[in-house]
């Protein structure tokens, strides 16, 4: 149709050209389309004829303003493409201009279409030369936002960009890690699908296979690509393919054997009714085209008259398909003549999915809204536009950047790419009550949303094999908290296996690939999903070993204050006097120490309490054996004394044995004295022993210090014993040099066996063998020498006499 400004159109009407074989005999005949009519390509012209017939019926935009089309059929064919792109780039005037002011009324304003991405890359590479702008409503292949190329080329359907990116997520959503992936080999398929993929990747998605194929390709090719779907371990498969590669795929699918697989599907084929006679992918979703209503299409679409179809042979070719009858006898043809009781309301069905109509609606008034802007100018009245205006497509070009209005409801805008705002359908297979598929609408996409808020379901999704839990499709099971993924080699990341976390690390999160330490003085819990504090360990009072310890301590205590007080009522025997009073009053002081002191072992270390444990320890103890040890001196000097003209006595009475015992329990006092000033002990939190617990114990601070501390009690016991050896064979009755031997005999036993023990036993039993060394050496030393005086004097009463003493063996 002619008009003061032309639109070109260019859709596929059919898919194949018609080829034949030249052997250069003659001149090629002109490209030719065949095969079966596609009638929602056809739905798409009439649509653009639509529009165009309001707007040029509109008081509003271009008014008085009458706009002409002229539309081609691609084919799907790049050659056609080409050849219809010169054809929009040159006119059709029959004569050529030499002057300058060259006739415009053949070229076109601008140009809507290509149906597909590989056609329109042809078509707006070479009007894009002469700055003629193209709106495609179906061409969705992200490489045409690329303005450097295709510098005039916009689009009223979203990038397929923004389609991978919802699909990404939409898998995602549903915790699909591990699926199959499989598109046309085309430029739709192929530049959507790295999309894809590159968005799958980043959301940790993996991809098992990826085939593609065309629907040109032979069957052998697809049997290939169906196999590999069979095959599969993943139960979830995306096809971002075009409508005709995807009936061919579920063709073959189709045959035994059937595999039961989650569709995910692209706009290019979810809404197709035609694929939904394949009912083994009921529970399909995908995204699709906004669907919304253009007021008086459908009854446009509907009103054909035989007069009007006759007048076009695209309208007679749709006419005798759809009804099965040819307008003209032909001459070997087995379809009857069409009577005139044909009824497009019997098609009234075919009109339920035109999602793609409204892109074509829109790119045509946002063409028309572009030579408005150029043309018209809007006075305080009326807006007036001038129909001889030289209109060149560059100024179309120019406004239809900057249009922006709305169209029913609608927004229609362009970004710096040339593209619009995405707003996707989320789309489901369900089965109706009759058991057909049906297409229902579940949610949205929205790239105009902010990020983390684009998705939305909002209404309940059927599955596969009309189940409503989600299918799963995981290479390997999610690692639970406490477990770390460790990949399987050579595989994908989705593919891996779960391992505990190592000792003393945690992982509190599901999948997590690495595990975290716990602090120094927190523990795992069993599960390795926590840390806790860990417990702290000492010797407390509250433990029966504390208790058993403790009163062992105090029963020592007691004895050696009975003992005392035993010796202090018979304090002028015989037995008491013999061996030296003062000295063994000290001695059961010493050992009522001794005893007693163990009992700051015991309960949790403090500062004092670390400090007091060892020095008093260590004090007490020389006490006791300067006690010990002077008492062995008397016994020798007595028996020296007895000899003829020896004087040794006076050499070492009682002062001496006083200064003796001072003298030495003062080197304790001061060695302890210097510890505790150069490097006193003082508790410490033990991290070290146990991994799983605290042991509270005292650090020795100076461990030359704690034993030396050990070393001069060491000293002088050894020094005692060796003079208790030597008067063990001295004559007397009752010689106690016999029980100070066997005392400092358990009493270095002890000692010398609580070294290794000492060093060996870990935490809190560290603290309970000091405790039983102090415990036993001091038994040994109370019962060894006081328990047969004790004896005598209580039940032998008779022995307690200066003659029986004096009596040589």
């Amino acid at each position: 149709m002619d008009g003061d400004f032309v639109i070109g159109g260019v859709f596929t009407f059919h898919y194949n050209i018609y080829t034949v074989i030249y052997q250069y005999t003659t001149k090629p005949e002109s490209l030719k389309c065949t095969g079966s009519l596609i009638v929602p390509q056809l739905h798409f012209s009439r649509t653009m004829i639509f529009a165009l017939e309001e707007i040029n019926n509109s008081t509003e935009l271009l008014p008085g303003i009458k706009l002409g089309y002229h539309i081609y059929d691609s084919c799907a064919s790049v050659p056609v493409a080409v050849h219809v792109a010169f054809q929009l780039s040159n006119g059709h005037d029959p004569l050529f201009y030499k002057d300058d002011n060259c006739s415009q009324s053949g070229v076109v304003t601008a140009v809507v279409g290509e149906s597909g991405s590989t056609p329109s890359i042809s078509i707006s590479r070479i009007i894009g030369s002469f700055l003629i702008p193209q709106v495609s409503h179906s061409a969705s292949c992200a490489c045409l936002s690329d303005k450097k190329q295709f510098p005039t080329f916009f689009r009223t359907i979203p990038s397929d960009q923004f389609q991978a990116d919802a699909l990404a997520k939409l898998v995602k959503h549903f915790g699909w890690t591990w699926i199959g992936a499989v598109h046309s080999d085309s430029d739709y398929g192929n530049y959507g699908m790295a999309s894809f993929l590159a968005a799958a990747q980043r959301e940790g998605i993996c991809v098992e296979y990826s085939e593609s194929f065309y629907w040109t390709d032979p069957q052998s090719k697809i049997q290939r690509v169906a196999d590999v779907i069979r095959r599969s371990t993943a139960k979830v498969v995306v096809a971002f393919m075009d409508t005709t590669e995807m009936r061919l795929l579920l063709e073959e699918l189709a045959r035994e054997p059937l595999p039961l697989r989650q569709w995910i599907g692209s706009e290019g084929w979810i809404t197709d009714p035609e694929l939904m006679d394949f009912a083994f992918c009921a529970g399909a979703i995908g995204v699709a085209l906004e669907q919304f209503l253009i007021p008086g299409l459908t009854d446009f679409l509907l009103d054909l008259s035989p007069t009007e179809v006759a007048a076009s042979s695209v309208l007679t070719e749709f006419w005798e398909d759809a009804f099965n009858c040819t307008l003209i006898k032909q001459a070997g043809s087995h379809k009857r003549l069409c009577n005139g009781t044909e009824n497009m309301k019997m098609l009234e069905n075919s009109f339920s999915e035109l999602r793609n109509t409204n892109m074509v609606y829109k790119a045509v008034y946002a063409i028309a809204h572009a030579i408005h802007n150029a043309v018209c100018q809007k006075t305080n009245v009326t807006t007036q536009c001038d129909k001889h205006f030289r209109l060149e497509s560059k100024q179309v070009l120019s406004e239809l950047k900057k249009v922006n209005f709305s169209r029913n409801g609608y927004p229609v805008s362009f970004d710096a790419n040339g593209d619009p705002v995405a707003f996707y359908e989320l789309i489901n297979w369900q089965k109706s009550e009759s058991g057909d598929i049906e297409v229902v609408s579940v949610g949205y996409y929205d790239a105009s949303l902010p990020k983390g808020q684009e998705f939305r379901i909002n209404r309940e999704i059927t599955w596969l094999e009309d189940d409503t839990q989600v299918p799963v499709s995981v290479c390997s099971e999610s690692c639970s908290p406490g477990t770390r993924k460790v990949l399987q080699k050579g595989k994908p990341i989705c593919c891996y296996d779960c391992i505990p976390c190592p000792e003393g690390e945690i992982s509190n999160t599901t999948d997590s690939s690495d595990c975290v330490q716990c602090p120094r003085e927190f523990w795992p819990n069993v599960e390795r999903d926590a840390c806790f504090p860990k417990p702290v360990e000492f010797l407390s009072f509250d433990e029966v070993l504390s208790v058993i310890l403790a009163a062992l301590s105090v029963t020592g205590a007691c004895l050696a204050i009975i003992t005392g007080i035993i010796f202090f009522c018979h304090r002028t025997t015989p037995v008491v006097r013999a061996n030296n009073s003062e000295l063994s009053f000290l001695l059961l002081f010493s050992l009522t120490l001794c005893f007693l002191c163990s009992l700051t072992f015991i309960g949790a270390p403090s500062e004092w309490s670390c400090m007091l444990r060892h020095t008093a320890f260590g004090i007490t103890f020389v006490l006791c054996i300067s006690c010990v040890l002077g008492k062995t001196v008397v016994v020798l000097m007595a028996f020296k004394a007895t000899l003829p003209g020896s004087n040794v006595m006076k050499w070492f009475g009682p002062p001496q044995q006083r200064m003796t015992v001072v003298f030495l329990t003062f080197i304790q006092v001061l060695i302890c004295t210097v510890w505790l000033v150069l490097s006193p002990p003082f508790p410490v939190k033990n991290l070290s022993t146990y991994k799983e617990k605290i042991i509270l114990e005292c650090a020795l601070g100076s461990a030359v210090g704690f034993w030396a501390v050990l070393g001069y009690i060491g000293l002088l016991a050894v020094f005692c014993f060796v003079l208790a050896v030597l008067a063990r064979k001295l004559p007397d009755n009752f010689n106690e040099a016999k029980l100070i031997t066997f005392s400092m005999l358990i009493f270095c036993a002890v000692w010398i066996t609580f070294i290794p023990a000492y060093v060996s036993s870990p935490g809190k039993f560290t603290v309970a063998v000091e405790i039983f060394a102090i415990l036993a050496s001091s038994f040994g030393l109370i019962l060894c020498i006081f328990a047969p005086k004790c004896f005598i004097i209580i039940f032998q009463p008779e022995k307690n006499s200066k003659k029986y003493l004096m009596n040589k063996n």
